[in-house]
């Protein structure tokens, strides 16, 4: 009790909050993308709930990894080394290399799984005619399929991101009430925004297209990530925002030529 007290009277715990919070609020963007592209491929009436699952997934997940602190922390250290590595950048650090620990060899999977899954929808909305049509009798089947289907693929991603959220916090503040308060008010803003991301991304057919875009390209991070080849977080955001820009610009060329 005396910890929690002294963290609300220290401003320096506070400004490790905001800065882990607007940290962990960035790095939800990458899975509520993928949450609300998954989301909308399903009918109407089970989006919501399907969306609410997978945020509270997210933040169960990132609760209970917190708890084993010691553990996602061992994750980084090396399970085996195929003893090659890059040509070293101008850090003195390799440009890549393969010693391999858990946290590595979950981000490549992540990655991969990530560049697959965006590559399937891609190829769903350039050639919607090779979709299956379920026959009206095993349309519920079908849609408990379908449920069943999005929520285990979001847990997995679940998994990749909240790892890569959990070491993020360990990176940036050693107290565990101040990683367990970034974590809660980072997944209620995802909630919050959930809905009107999935609504927009479902109204505007190019920012669905978009989106996977932005997939590929973390996917593509993920596994670079995973290979010890350092990509700045600042880079990828920024690219994602310049193309967010002019998709909108976009957006408001076409508006004003349809009024």
């Amino acid at each position: 009790m005396n910890e929690l007290l002294s963290l609300v009277a220290d401003p320096a715990a506070w400004a490790a909050l905001v800065t882990l919070v607007v940290m962990e609020v960035v790095l939800g963007i990458d899975n509520l993308v993928f949450i609300s592209i998954l989301s909308n491929r399903l009918p109407a009436e089970h989006r919501q709930k399907v969306r609410r699952i997978g945020i509270s997934l997210a933040l169960i997940m990132r609760l209970a990894l917190l708890s084993t602190i010691a553990f996602i922390v061992g994750l980084t250290a090396p399970v085996f080394d195929l003893g090659i590595a890059g040509p070293l950048g101008a850090h003195g650090e390799p440009s890549f290399e393969t010693a391999f620990s858990w946290r590595d060899l979950i981000l490549i999977a992540g990655g991969v799984f990530l560049i697959w899954k965006a590559t399937k929808e891609i190829h769903h909305n350039v050639d919607p005619a090779h979709e299956d049509t379920p026959t009206e009798p095993s349309k519920t089947g079908a849609v408990i399929s379908n449920v069943g289907s999005a929520i285990f693929q979001i847990i997995l991603l679940d998994l990749v991101f909240s790892i890569d959220s959990i070491l993020t916090a360990v990176g940036m503040t050693d107290h565990l009430p101040i990683m367990i308060a970034a974590v809660i008010i980072a997944v209620v803003a995802m909630l919050l925004a959930s809905d009107p991301l999935a609504d927009f991304i479902n109204k505007n057919p190019t920012v669905v297209m978009l989106a996977l875009g932005f997939l590929l390209m973390i996917g593509t991070v993920l596994i670079a990530e995973g290979f010890g080849a350092h990509v700045s977080k600042g880079y990828i955001y920024t690219a994602m925002a310049f193309s967010a820009g002019v998709e909108g610009l976009n957006m408001l060329a076409r508006k004003r030529k349809g009024g």
